[in-house]
């Protein structure tokens, strides 16, 4: 029986893992999580149609199950974030294996600066040919961060290993394309989460990840479309320039002196 380690105070963590298929990987995942350093309040499921074991494993293990009928990460992800009760919102998918500091790190790295709503880490991978794991994550999530960067203006998310204030969250689950199972879920966030927060990237992931996504050609072909469609559904009303003046001219009007200027030309 699987039992959260107990957590600090006011802590108010959760972690969100979608799952689809996939009942093995997530018992390895959720038994990581045991050995956390720092413990967490809640552990989500969502459930996204699985036909194997995978709501049954999270339930032995004492995570909340949450059924999403509508197909796609997207949709099963902010379904999570929705139902997600404390004040930070931990994310990772069910073939991750975080590191025993895993959570002390993310927690600690969006505590240190309250203007921080969101951060991202790296990871490695865990499984294929032992010499090329590291090579290969490095260049895939440096080629990730430096493209989608460029795109969006600011740093990325990478969903396998986010963080982010429910806050944050809130502000924006209205306007996330959770409907749209042909998108890129962590770019989609990112532009709508960097339009009013700030995202911040984490040195050491303290993550590993499963290189399944890179086995067939089909497989990564499919993400690398689902990101392009994501950038292209936000472009131009979000090109990186765009985007800067937006958020250039909330600072101001922010402004105490601002206000009062517009409230002395409204009178």
């Amino acid at each position: 029986m699987f039992h959260l380690p107990p957590s600090p105070a006011a802590s108010g963590v959760c972690v969100v893992i979608p799952v689809k298929d996939d009942a093995a990987a997530l018992e390895t995942c959720l038994q990581h999580l045991a050995r956390q350093s720092v413990g967490v309040d809640e552990v989500i499921v969502v459930d996204n149609g699985s036909h194997d074991g995978s709501a049954a494993v999270a339930r032995a293990h004492g995570a909340t199950v949450i059924a999403c009928a509508e197909p796609g990460i997207p949709a099963a992800a902010a379904a999570g974030y929705d139902a997600a009760r404390s004040a930070i919102i931990l994310r990772l998918d069910a073939d991750c294996r975080p590191g025993p500091d895993w959570v002390r790190k993310m927690v600690g790295a969006i505590q240190a600066d309250p203007r921080i709503g969101a951060v991202f880490a790296g990871a490695t991978f865990h499984d294929g040919p032992t010499w090329l794991r590291r090579p290969l994550a490095a260049a895939y999530l440096s080629l990730y961060t430096v493209v989608v960067g460029l795109a969006l203006g600011h740093w990325p998310l990478f969903g396998s290993n986010l963080a982010m204030r429910t806050e944050a969250w809130r502000s924006v689950r209205a306007s996330v394309h959770r409907g749209r199972a042909d998108t890129h879920d962590d770019i989609d966030l990112a532009f709508h989460l960097g339009e009013r927060h700030r995202i911040a990237a984490v040195g050491r992931g303290h993550m590993t990840i499963s290189m399944r996504p890179f086995a067939e050609a089909r497989s990564f072909g499919t993400r690398v479309r689902r990101g392009s469609r994501t950038v292209l559904m936000h472009w131009p009303h979000d090109f990186p320039p765009v985007r800067w003046d937006r958020r250039l001219l909330r600072r101001v009007l922010r402004h105490p002196r601002a206000t009062r200027n517009i409230h002395r030309l409204a009178a």
